[in-house]
């Protein structure tokens, strides 16, 4: 289906806001199934539940008429049912607010309620796979999908020997920086083209602070600072957790334990903290939050900071619209020592809940695939960064950056380690970040008592994991 034909269904979807997802009512999607009344023949009726996060608003862009959060699993229903042979089946899309969804999801879970598919981040998700709730996905998953999407997403989306999650897009993390900035400080040579992501060896990147630090003119940038630094909760830590290995150390061992106790640890730690102390950085980052660095940062107050694809195009938008102050805004990667830049990204992708019913957990399974490999549905990917490489090549010409953040996927980490627990490890990071920057705590006790602290976490959730206990 050409592009318009797709933006003209899903206007005419967006305007039956009367009609549930998956029912087709009075119209007749296709000339082989006709309605959901004609399909009750087909077999059992089956009704899944469907919950997401917000993601993106439309099917293919946010301009299309009355585009929501849920347009496209809505579109994607409608399409799968017409064509569905082997139940009668129905589909109710719900989107969840992110920071509901564990409450949610714990209460559903508990009378047995869970949603039957979920659209989300897969990095909080994995705890749900530990705890067993959720059932493997090898059998949808073909070679063609395997050769489409990098082994570093599919990666992410394996716990132990099953792929749980089906990628559909990614959101990669990476620094962004002023380049007006870097002008102004007689930084030029550092500066990266528009639509690269620039990669700069670690003594490239001390220049740059001493250079941003010294000779920014601070009559036109006054209390900027060169760095964003932050630690006051768990908001933002994968930029952290990418510091910890700036210096080689992998973080997880394979066994699944945090090994952040060793002289790369130390000194990755070392560094943070003598960059802070050299001015280098925003003033008290213990008490600074992410959402604090990214409004110095659009204030023009911090030169470089972090971002993902959804930050950084909304402050583009902001800045065409008068909204914000606009400036040269452009990609840099984390620099290590090797000379390797650290590199991770948020998979984005759909799971499928263990529930009794196993006619559910087969069309929940049906529909899973059928989105996350139909070659309309996955073009919608575009609305981040798609984990396909033919969506990426598609799209490359309207979205040039599709080509540099391909290009950064051999070196993605998988920040989570998969490892059960995750969610409570976050909550032990940033107190140990808050004690290193104050001096509480030397380099060398932070990464020690932060090793031993982490691992009493996973301990206690390997032993209820449902992966850790097959092995």
């Amino acid at each position: 289906m050409k592009r318009k034909r797709l933006l003209v269904a899903a206007s005419a979807l967006m305007m039956l806001t009367s009609v549930v997802a998956g029912c087709s009512g009075g119209n007749e999607a296709s000339n082989n199934t006709g309605t959901n009344a004609g399909q009750a023949s087909a077999g059992k009726k089956v009704e899944l539940k469907v919950w997401l996060t917000p993601q993106w608003k439309g099917v293919l862009d946010a301009s299309e008429k009355g585009a929501d959060y849920d347009s496209f699993l809505k579109y994607a229903a409608e399409k799968f049912t017409a064509q569905y042979k082997k139940y009668d089946a129905k589909i109710n899309v719900e989107v969840i607010a992110g920071d509901q969804r564990d409450q949610l999801l714990n209460v559903n879970l508990s009378s047995g309620t869970a949603p039957d598919v979920f659209f989300e981040s897969i990095f909080a998700m994995g705890d749900y796979v530990h705890r067993g709730a959720m059932v493997p996905l090898n059998d949808i998953v073909d070679d063609a999908a395997k050769s489409d999407i990098s082994k570093s997403y599919w990666d992410a989306v394996t716990f132990g020997k099953d792929i749980y999650f089906y990628p559909f897009q990614h959101n990669p993390g990476t620094l962004v920086y002023n380049a007006d900035m870097f002008k102004a400080a007689g930084l030029e040579k550092f500066i990266g083209g528009e639509n690269d992501i620039k990669t700069w060896t670690l003594d490239e990147y001390e220049q740059i602070l001493k250079g941003l630090k010294d000779n920014l003119p601070k009559d036109k940038y006054s209390n900027a600072y060169p760095m964003s630094l932050f630690a006051v909760n768990n908001q933002g830590d994968t930029w952290n957790l990418a510091y910890m290995r700036m210096f080689g150390n992998k973080f997880f061992d394979d066994q699944g334990n945090v090994a952040l106790d060793d002289a790369k640890g130390a000194k990755a730690a070392a560094w943070l903290k003598k960059i802070k102390d050299a001015g280098y950085t925003n003033p008290g980052p213990e008490s600074v939050s992410s959402n604090d660095a990214n409004g110095m940062f659009l204030n023009q107050q911090l030169a470089i900071s972090f971002t993902n694809p959804i930050l950084f195009n909304n402050a583009k938008i902001d800045m065409a619209s008068g909204k914000s102050t606009k400036f040269d805004a452009r990609l840099a990667n984390i620099p290590s020592e090797s000379g390797d830049p650290l590199s991770f990204t948020y998979v984005v992708g759909a799971s499928v809940f263990q529930n009794k019913d196993q006619a559910k957990v087969e069309v929940a399974k049906d529909f899973v695939k059928f989105f996350s490999s139909d070659p309309e549905l996955v073009k919608s990917s575009k609305n981040g960064i798609p984990v396909r490489s033919s969506v990426s090549k598609e799209f490359e010409k309207e979205k040039p950056l599709f080509a540099a953040y391909n290009a950064n996927s051999k070196y993605l980490f998988n920040f989570t380690g998969n490892v059960p627990g995750y969610s409570q490890l976050r909550e032990v990071l940033y107190p140990g970040l808050q004690a290193l920057y104050t001096g509480a705590k030397t380099p060398e006790q932070f990464v020690k008592d932060y090793q031993t602290n982490a691992n009493k976490v996973i301990k206690t959730n390997k032993e209820n994991s449902v992966i850790y206990q097959k092995k």
